[in-house]
């Protein structure tokens, strides 16, 4: 049903699993960036959803250097399963 929209999902999964981990923000936070996600995807839309890690910064919530440190262990731990 999602064939880019897997990856999507367990990138963003991840990164907000691994952003609450730090203490980069909160689960409220989270699920609050989720549902922006979502209401701002529809059908018809040809682009990717937005990320979830711009959405926490568009609303002030992570900062760039805290999205980077979140990134660099997706990347270092690519091959673990979350």
């Amino acid at each position: 049903m999602y064939d880019s929209g897997d990856s999507e999902v367990q990138y963003t999964l991840r990164f907000g699993e691994i952003a609450i981990l730090k203490g980069f923000i909160t689960h409220i936070d989270l699920e609050e960036a989720l549902a922006a996600q979502i209401s701002t995807y529809t059908s018809d839309e040809l682009g990717p959803w937005k990320k979830v890690g711009e959405i926490l910064f568009d609303k002030g919530y992570i900062t760039l250097n805290q999205i980077e440190i979140v990134l660099e262990e997706i990347t270092n731990n690519k091959s673990q399963p979350f």
